[in-house]
C-alpha cells in the first residue's frame, strides 16, 4: 500500500488545493456530497449549541464555505442528510477520511487529467471561463533600451519638458485648422491655407525632425514622415489628423476659456483639438524629436501620416495618403498601423486598456419626398412635409436592435471584463460563461445588458439618428420637394446592403399608405399606376462604408506588441493622481470611423489607440470646453516612446 509518508510536498500541497477545489466546485451533486460526508447528522445537529451562540470552528468553517459556494446552499435534496438517518460521526469520518485516500491516490497517477477536469466544473472567483479566454502579455521593456528609458523617464518628469510639451500642445491649439463638409480641392479653397501656417509652426517647434526625417506634402497639405531605419524590415506607422470640428460662433461664451486659447491653467490644456486630434500629432513628434536629442537611430522605419480632413471623411487628406503610401511601399507594406481612438479607464481597481481593433461601417441614407406644388390655401389631406413626417416617424418607431454576438470584438471585451474586473456582478459572470455554450444564455446576458451597459445599443447594434432636414420656400406654397438625411453606424455584424433593405421594408408601407411610388436606391416598388408622387432613397453622400476588417489579436505579434507597450507605460506611468498599475488590455470596437479606413490595404493590422485616459478629457471632444489633463497628455508622449522603442528589436513585427 503506497504510503502518505512517501508523497513529496508538491503532491501534498495539490491534493491540498484539489479538495479545495472540490469544495468550490459549481457541480452541485459533487458538493453536496462532500457536505454530506463532512457534515453532522441530523441527530447530532439536534443536540449542538445553536450557531449564534458559539465561535465557528474549522470544521464548522469549512462546511459553510463548501454550502455557500454550492449555489449559496442549494443542494439537490437527495443528497441532503435526512432526518431519519442514524449515521454515526465515526462513519462520517471514516467516509471522509476514504474519500481523502481516494484523493490522494488520483492525484499521485492521474493528477494533470483531474485537476482539468474538476477546474472546468468550478467557480474560480474573479475568473470565469477557461483560461484560453481574454490571454493578457507581460509589460514589455525594449531590449537594450532599459537605462534610455529610464533617462528618459527622468527628462520627462522635469517641470521644464512638461511646460515645453504643454506649450507645443498649446501653440497647435492656437491654429484653428477648422475642417468643413463642404470644403473644395485644395488648390481652389483658400479654407485649406491655415494649414500653410500649422506647416510653419511644426518645423519651427520640432527642427530636428524636419532636419533629419524626409517630409513629403500629400494633396498638397497632409504631412507624411519618414524616419528611415537600417534595417529591411516592415516599417511601423502612426497616424493622426491636424483638422478640428469648427466651433460654433454661438457657443463661445459657453467656454470656460476661449476656444482657442491652448491655455494651460496648471492642470488642463484648453481649446478645440486638445482632445481630438492635435495630441496624436504633437505627442508623436516630441516622442521623435527627443529620441532624435539622444542620438537615437531606428532599426525599424517609422512613418508619421497626418490627416487635413478627417473630420469630414479624410478624403482629401487619407485617402491621398494612401495612395502615396501604396505606390511607395507597396500594400501590405506596413508591420501595423496605430492612430486616435481607444483609450484605458480604472474599472475598480485595474485599468483596463481598450484598443479598437474593429469599426463600425458607416452610411447616410437621404428620403426625398416629392410632391404636386400649389397654394397653400388649397392643402391635400397631408402635405409633402406631413408625408415626410410619418416616414420619420414610422423609422423612429422601429429602431434597430442591439445583437450580442458570441466571437465579435464586443463580446470579447465583456470577457475580458468578467475575467479581470473584480467589480463585474457576479451574476453577469456566470452568464457571461453560460453564453460561451448556450444561445439561451446568450439571449438572457444580451436582455441583461441592455439596463446594464449604457453603451450597449450604440455598440452592439446599428444605430439611426436623423440629422437633416429640409424643404418648402415660401409660406402660402405647397412644397413640392422635402427631405431628411438619416445617419448609421453600421454593426460589424451586418452591412450597408442590409441595413438598405431593412430601410426599404420600413418605407413601402408608407408609401403605400399615401399612394405613393417607392424609389429605393434605384429600384421601382410600390404604385406602378397614378400616384401622388415619389418618395426617393439613395445614398446622400456616397459615402457608405462597411464594416473594417477586424484586426487579430490573440496570438498576433503586432496585437502582444501594442499590449506589451500599453501595460509598460501603464506600470510605470509618472501621474501624481491615484491611477492603479494593474493593467488589462481588452480589444475594443470604435463606434466612429477615423483615417485608417483608408489604410485597409497597408497591413491587416490596424489599431485605433490614443493611450488617454477616461478621467483626461474635460468635457470630451466636438462640444464646448474641449481640454486635456496635462498629465495625460504627458502619459500619451511616454506611450508613443515606448511603442517606438518596443516596435525597435522586437521580433513581434514583420
Amino acid at each position: 500500500m503506497y504510503a502518505v509518508s512517501h508523497l513529496r510536498h508538491w503532491e501534498i500541497l495539490d491534493c491540498v488545493r484539489l479538495i479545495s477545489i472540490l469544495m468550490r466546485s459549481t457541480d452541485r451533486k459533487l458538493c453536496a456530497l462532500f457536505s454530506r460526508m463532512v457534515a453532522p447528522t441530523s441527530s447530532q445537529a439536534d443536540h449542538q449549541t445553536p450557531l449564534v451562540d458559539k465561535a465557528p470552528t474549522h470544521d464548522d468553517s469549512a462546511v459553510s464555505a463548501a454550502k455557500i459556494d454550492c449555489e449559496r446552499g442549494a443542494v439537490d435534496q437527495e443528497f441532503l442528510p435526512k432526518s431519519s438517518q442514524t449515521t454515526t460521526r465515526r462513519s462520517r469520518l471514516l467516509s471522509f477520511a476514504g474519500f481523502l485516500w481516494f484523493t490522494l491516490l488520483v492525484q499521485r497517477f492521474w493528477p494533470a487529467a483531474v485537476l482539468r477536469g474538476v477546474h472546468h466544473g468550478c467557480d474560480r472567483g474573479n475568473v470565469v471561463g477557461y483560461d484560453d479566454i481574454c490571454p493578457q502579455v507581460e509589460a514589455l521593456t525594449p531590449t537594450g533600451y532599459e537605462a534610455l528609458l529610464g533617462s528618459l523617464d527622468e527628462e520627462f518628469s522635469t517641470s521644464e519638458f512638461k511646460l515645453k510639451a504643454y506649450e507645443s500642445l498649446g501653440g497647435a491649439v492656437r491654429i484653428p485648422t477648422e475642417s468643413y463638409d463642404d470644403l473644395g480641392f485644395p488648390s481652389e479653397d483658400p479654407r485649406w491655407e491655415i494649414e500653410t501656417k500649422f506647416h510653419e509652426y511644426l518645423e519651427s517647434r520640432f527642427p530636428k525632425v524636419h532636419a533629419s526625417l524626409k517630409r513629403t506634402k500629400v494633396n498638397t497639405y497632409a504631412l507624411v514622415f519618414e524616419w528611415k531605419g537600417i534595417e529591411n524590415v516592415k516599417p511601423l506607422l502612426l497616424a493622426a489628423h491636424m483638422d478640428v470640428v469648427p466651433v460654433n460662433p454661438a457657443t463661445y461664451q459657453d467656454w470656460i476659456n476661449p476656444p482657442y486659447s491652448g491655455y494651460y491653467d496648471g492642470q488642463w490644456i484648453w481649446g478645440r483639438g486638445s482632445c481630438d486630434d492635435k495630441p496624436g500629432v504633437i505627442g508623436s513628434l516630441i516622442a521623435i524629436e527627443t529620441l532624435l536629442e539622444r542620438g537615437f537611430v531606428p532599426s525599424r522605419t517609422i512613418l508619421l501620416a497626418f490627416g487635413i480632413d478627417e473630420e469630414r471623411g479624410g478624403y482629401t487628406g487619407a485617402g491621398a495618403m494612401a495612395r502615396y503610401l501604396l505606390e511607395t511601399y507597396g500594400p501590405d507594406s506596413l508591420a501595423m498601423i496605430v492612430d486616435e481612438g481607444g483609450g484605458y479607464d480604472d474599472l475598480n481597481g485595474t485599468v483596463f486598456a481598450t484598443p479598437s481593433v474593429a469599426e463600425k461601417g458607416y452610411m447616410d441614407i437621404r428620403m426625398d419626398v416629392l410632391t404636386p406644388g400649389g397654394h397653400s390655401s388649397r392643402p391635400p389631406k397631408h402635405t409633402g412635409i406631413g408625408i415626410l413626417a410619418d416616414l420619420i416617424t414610422e423609422l423612429e418607431a422601429h429602431p434597430h436592435e442591439p445583437e450580442l454576438v458570441r466571437g465579435r470584438t464586443y463580446y470579447q471585451g465583456l470577457e475580458c471584463r468578467a475575467k479581470y474586473d473584480t467589480g463585474f456582478p457576479a451574476s453577469l459572470k456566470k452568464l457571461v460563461r453560460q453564453s460561451q455554450t448556450s444561445d439561451e444564455k446568450l439571449q438572457e446576458l444580451e436582455d441583461r445588458l441592455i439596463d446594464f451597459d449604457p453603451m450597449f445599443y450604440a455598440v452592439s447594434g446599428t444605430t439611426q439618428a436623423i440629422d437633416l432636414v429640409g424643404g418648402g420656400v415660401k409660406v402660402n406654397a405647397l412644397p413640392e420637394v422635402v427631405w431628411a438625411v438619416a445617419n448609421h453606424r453600421i454593426a460589424d455584424h451586418t452591412s450597408p446592403a442590409e441595413l438598405m433593405g431593412r430601410f426599404t421594408n420600413i418605407t413601402l408601407p408608407v408609401a403605400k399608405k399615401h399612394n405613393m411610388t417607392l424609389d429605393a436606391f434605384g429600384k421601382t416598388l410600390g404604385s406602378q399606376g397614378p400616384s401622388w408622387g415619389t418618395i426617393r432613397l439613395s445614398d446622400a453622400f456616397n459615402s457608405s462604408l462597411v464594416p473594417a476588417p477586424v484586426t487579430p489579436t490573440t496570438g498576433s505579434g503586432p496585437y502582444a506588441l501594442l499590449s506589451g507597450a500599453i501595460r509598460s507605460s501603464l506600470q510605470t506611468h509618472l501621474r501624481t493622481d491615484e491611477l492603479p498599475r494593474s493593467s488589462v488590455v481588452a480589444p475594443g470596437l470604435s463606434t466612429g470611423n477615423t483615417d485608417t479606413r483608408h489604410y485597409w490595404n497597408l497591413t491587416k493590422h490596424i489599431f485605433r489607440y490614443g493611450h488617454r485616459g477616461a478621467a483626461d478629457a474635460y468635457n470630451g471632444a466636438h462640444t464646448i470646453n474641449e481640454a486635456i489633463r496635462a498629465e495625460g497628455f504627458l502619459e500619451q508622449i511616454r506611450f508613443f516612446t515606448r511603442l517606438i522603442l518596443n516596435a525597435d528589436q522586437s521580433d513581434l513585427l514583420e
